[in-house]
């Protein structure tokens, strides 16, 4: 049996909450580099159609490269946060539009998220960052 060394009394959650705020704010104003400041040493990005990015400068990458081909207009709903000691993860579904920056065309953008978290010296930083499509006619 393990113990909670940090019970979740509502602050935990509250600071995850925080934390995906800065992340859509940063999807939303195409920040890469504050995006990728919200990860942790060991984080992955995993994102749908595209390669697997690791370490800072795979994921500076990899945010650079989406930036540079859409704009996104997205906003978050969380749907679960769980904190077990230094470890937290969160399903959220994200909504809005995207835009290609290539061809101007504007889209209506849906996803659904699985986000790890470590609890680290500066707070909780993403470890793990995925993202697919929903089903047609689902959230």
């Amino acid at each position: 049996m393990t113990t909670d060394k940090h019970p979740d009394t509502g602050t935990e959650s509250a600071a995850v909450r925080e934390l995906l705020g800065t992340y859509e704010t940063a999807l939303n104003t195409s920040d890469a580099g504050l995006a990728v400041s919200l990860y942790s040493t060991r984080g992955v990005f995993l994102p749908f159609q595209g390669p697997t990015a690791t370490g800072p400068q795979q994921l500076l990458q990899g945010y650079q490269a989406i930036f540079a081909a859409i704009r996104l207009e997205v906003a978050f709903t969380i749907d679960d946060i769980t904190v077990d000691g230094d470890t937290a993860h969160a399903l959220t579904r994200s909504a809005g539009h995207a835009t290609d920056l290539a061809s101007g065309t504007r889209s209506p953008e849906h996803n659904r998220e699985l986000f790890v978290f470590d609890r680290t010296a500066d707070g909780w930083r993403i470890a793990r960052y995925m993202f697919n499509k929903p089903p047609t006619g689902t959230a």
